[in-house]
């Protein structure tokens, strides 16, 4: 099968890669849509000592079963692995499993023709679903788990309250999106790349602004504030917008450099929430909610064939695309 294995610091490759064969339990899934996430581009900076080259990416996935007990249908993916026997995942935790794994980081993910993966990992998906639309069920997934987490420690309904979204990449205009539809009061999107702030405008995201060139909000504004970049300099921005009281939802992972103002969160009982994933109802909802169609016509994923991956990663990496989303497609 063809596949796009990830070599080395910057490097892909597009290649034959000997084709899986499903296992007790497992399913063999013909991959039609695999999106690239933030996650991938840590690897393919380096970034990500997990992430061990030679190794094919790629966990936002969706396709049709091809063999296993949902063989013929179509299918979104649970790319995340973990044991089923903890005291986490017995508790409908599984994001918490100490154990878990995640398809494209310890084992070989959706970059590719064809994907092995658990049969209970799978989702079955209406015909009037695309596979492209699809794939964004677990990048939504984390969406959702962090903005449902935050609602059950906000002082107030979140349709009372004032948001900010730091990063408009996908998991934050995806979060934005679903704070939009949750009705809240005011929304603001930090965004630093130029094309993509033209996206989110576009989508009507509210109050979009660029946090290096532009006036940022005065100091204790927000209820609610979602990190989705994580790194020193958004946590310390996510602390001194913070009103009192409030939240800040920490869902990137892009360094763990000094910059949370601890002193603040705790003179102003403002509460930190770090969230990893998602469960399998969080997956179950996103796949819900991107069927319903109530996020709008999502238009904004650009689509490319996964032989131009290369291409497609280096465009993410140069801040080319206003996209906030690139999903692959093998051509089969």
């Amino acid at each position: 099968m063809k596949a796009l294995v990830y070599t080395g610091k910057l490097s892909l490759e597009f290649r034959d890669e000997p084709k899986p064969e499903p296992g007790a339990g497992q399913s063999l899934v013909k991959v039609e849509a695999a999106g690239i996430c933030g996650s991938d581009m840590h690897a393919y900076h380096g970034h990500d000592a997990r992430r061990v080259p030679p190794l094919i990416l790629g966990h936002e996935l969706a396709g049709t079963v091809v063999e296993g007990e949902l063989k013929g249908q179509r299918v979104a993916i649970n790319p995340m692995l973990t044991c089923n026997q903890c005291r986490e995942c017995l508790a409908g935790n599984p994001n918490r499993c100490q154990a878990r794994d995640l398809v494209g980081l310890g084992c070989a993910g959706g970059f590719a023709d064809y994907i092995v993966i658990d049969s209970r990992n799978l989702f079955t998906i209406p015909d009037s679903l695309s596979a492209t639309h699809a794939s964004l069920m677990e990048p939504l997934a984390v969406s959702l788990h962090a903005v449902a987490m935050a609602e059950r420690v906000l002082t107030r309904p979140i349709s009372e309250s004032r948001a900010l979204i730091v990063g408009g990449g996908a998991i934050g205009l995806l979060a934005a999106l679903v704070l939009k539809q949750k009705g809240v009061r005011s929304l603001h999107v930090a965004e630093t790349n130029a094309p993509r702030r033209a996206t989110l405008e576009a989508l009507d995201c509210g109050e979009v602004y660029d946090p290096i060139t532009q006036e940022s909000p005065a100091d204790s504004t927000f209820d609610l504030v979602v990190d989705a970049v994580g790194s020193g300099i958004t946590r310390a921005e996510s602390s001194r917008v913070a009103r009192a009281g409030g939240v800040i939802s920490h869902i990137g992972l892009q360094d763990n450099e000094p910059g949370l103002d601890t002193r603040k969160l705790t003179l102003q009982e403002i509460t930190f929430i770090g969230h990893y994933t998602y469960s399998p109802t969080d997956l179950k909802a996103a796949l819900n909610l991107i069927a319903s169609g109530k996020l709008g016509s999502l238009d904004w994923v650009e689509s490319r064939p996964l032989e131009d991956g290369a291409n497609a990663f280096n465009a993410i990496h140069t801040g080319e695309t206003a996209s906030p989303k690139i999903v692959l497609h093998p051509e089969h």
